[in-house]
């Protein structure tokens, strides 16, 4: 796919042509110029010859089909990963990825254990997005299932009814660092939001960081209301450095006073990431030690449970996660509990990986 050469090829049209093949991108989700007819043929000819539209991949559905796995292949024959979530109240959310690997080297997750290959170009961002709302809008299929799954939901119109059909959220919380491809990242959710783009809104997207210090102060300068995300996983240095070596550099009274900045200045509240892991960051000092560094008004803790990878890692127990729970909650911290997508495919957090030779 090839759709960073659009205006380019575009040049020479009126300029009433660019606005109706980005309509047949980003609102029909074409998979080849020929299924528009607004467009001469001659011109879409030429624009499936230097602006193609398709897109090489490989689903991997979980068996309820809630959660679905992409891995795509790019021109010079990396791949990536991305994964679709059908939420009960009829929302669709993709989780994109912004690197091929990544170079944080976390030792939880698989990404960071293969490295960073090269950051992910705007068009290929967008790709990830682009085939999930094809995906949605070929696979009818899904409607029947999905609708009895909604069927105790207030919201019904995810599937089959008037709503919005296709996808409702993006999150910046696949393979790599989004803000150590700042540029580009942000490239990508311009089109993504824009109105000739696929319009979703800026609150529906989130972006999240290891914390990446120079990213966040950037951002607090940004003029959209994207949502900020901070993978924290740990309640002190010592142990953040030995999950994320990141932390060396960004220690967490660096990330904090970033955030803190970011709050002064765009009155949003900012989530922070916990992975519950067995006998690393979970026990009853550690929600202690989380509960003193969240005491802050717009500060909000996401609670994830680690799914299980080849590392060593479990995920907390029943009976841990609801201690950890009540000290935050005694201490007054505002909190969720994530729940848990693609295990059986290996799609959640930490567990997007390329399966290379």
């Amino acid at each position: 796919m090839k759709i960073n050469n659009l205006e380019k090829v575009l040049e020479g049209e009126s300029k009433y042509r660019l606005k109706q093949a980005k309509s047949a991108v980003f609102k029909e989700f074409i998979r080849d110029w020929n299924e528009t007819s607004v467009l001469p043929l001659e011109l879409r000819k030429k624009l499936n010859q230097e602006c193609p539209l398709s897109i090489t991949s490989e689903i991997f559905p979980s068996k309820t089909k809630e959660t679905i796995k992409v891995r795509l292949t790019l021109a010079d024959g990396f791949k990536i990963e991305s994964v679709l979530m059908h939420h009960r109240d009829g929302r669709n959310t993709v989780c994109v990825s912004s690197q091929v690997g990544c170079p944080l080297g976390c030792k939880f997750c698989a990404t960071g254990r293969i490295g960073l290959k090269r950051n992910l170009e705007p068009f290929e961002i967008i790709e990830q997005v682009l085939f999930f709302e094809r995906y949605l809008k070929k696979e009818t299929l899904l409607r029947p299932l999905l609708l009895r799954q909604l069927a105790d939901s207030e919201d019904k119109q995810g599937y089959g009814g008037q709503g919005k059909k296709g996808i409702t959220n993006i999150v910046f919380m696949g393979m790599g660092e989004p803000f150590l491809n700042y540029e580009n990242v942000m490239a990508a959710i311009r089109i993504l939001n824009e109105k000739d783009g696929l319009g979703i809104g800026a609150r529906h997207i989130s972006i999240s960081t290891a914390g990446v210090v120079e990213g966040i102060k950037k951002f607090t300068k940004e003029n959209l209301q994207i949502n900020l995300a901070i993978s924290l996983h740990a309640s002190n240095n010592k142990l953040r450095s030995q999950l994320i070596p990141l932390n060396k550099k960004y220690p967490i009274e660096k990330i904090l006073k970033a955030v803190d900045d970011y709050i002064k200045r765009n009155k949003r509240k900012v989530m922070f990431e916990y992975l519950l892991i067995s006998g690393v960051n979970d026990s009853d000092e550690c929600a202690s030690e989380l509960a003193k560094l969240m005491k802050r008004p717009l500060y909000f803790v996401n609670l994830i449970l680690y799914n299980p990878t080849c590392f060593g890692f479990e995920p907390s127990s029943f009976e841990r996660i609801k201690q950890f729970k009540r000290i935050l909650e005694r201490s007054g911290v505002k909190f969720s509990q994530r729940y848990r997508f693609g295990q059986e495919i290996k799609a959640a957090c930490g567990q997007l990986a390329i399966e290379e030779k």
